[in-house]
């Protein structure tokens, strides 16, 4: 993901490094060998860190697929939506915001990364998991938009209506070239009123 991001220091970045070249060496050691058939200790040494170095930074095998910036990023654009714009219709333009920020290496990345979440049963359970949390977020988002409590039930169903449309997308499966059939191409989401 690119864009502009906060200043952090010297270690943050060192961290962020050592994350992403542990994705991206498991993204790509996935490809080549299938998930199955690649383990821990490969991914860490291909990334030049230890076993347990890989664990600090991602719990299990199946959440560095999982774990990226997407929730980050997609919050962070939509607290940048204007206020009259209701929870949908901010959403669906942040979503429009991220789509449009991707690189093709970005977007190739989600694709794999959509790819093994359905394929991959371990990694599939463990994506539901992750809705679950990420329903908390983006309520909790919601909420700081509309001046209410996150635990509030309306802002709680909507947060999961919108966590449950993101998943039908996700889960209606991948097709052969690895991108759900029905995925819009990022130029296309409008951010009509909802």
């Amino acid at each position: 993901m690119h864009g502009p991001r906060p200043t952090v220091g010297l270690r943050e970045r060192k961290k962020a490094k050592t994350r992403a070249a542990i994705r991206d060496h498991a993204l790509r050691l996935f490809m080549a060998q299938g998930y199955a058939d690649t383990t821990v200790d490969q991914i860490a040494d291909a990334a030049e860190v230890s076993p347990s170095t890989f664990f600090r930074y991602f719990p299990t095998k199946e959440d560095v697929v999982l774990q990226d910036d997407m929730d980050v990023v997609t919050l962070q654009a939509l607290q940048e939506q204007p206020a009259e714009l209701g929870p949908i219709a901010a959403m669906r333009a942040a979503t429009a915001a991220l789509l449009a920020a991707l690189t093709p290496d970005d977007l190739a990345r989600l694709h794999e990364t959509t790819r093994l979440s359905m394929s991959v049963p371990e990694i599939r359970a463990r994506a539901v998991e992750e809705f679950t949390r990420t329903i908390e977020v983006v309520a909790a988002a919601l909420a700081r938009r509309a001046g209410r409590d996150p635990d509030d039930f309306a802002t709680r169903n909507v947060a999961s209506a919108i966590i449950g449309v993101i998943m039908g997308a996700t889960v209606a499966g991948p097709d052969p070239g690895g991108v759900p059939s029905n995925w819009p191409d990022p130029g296309t989401v409008t951010c009509a009123n909802a």
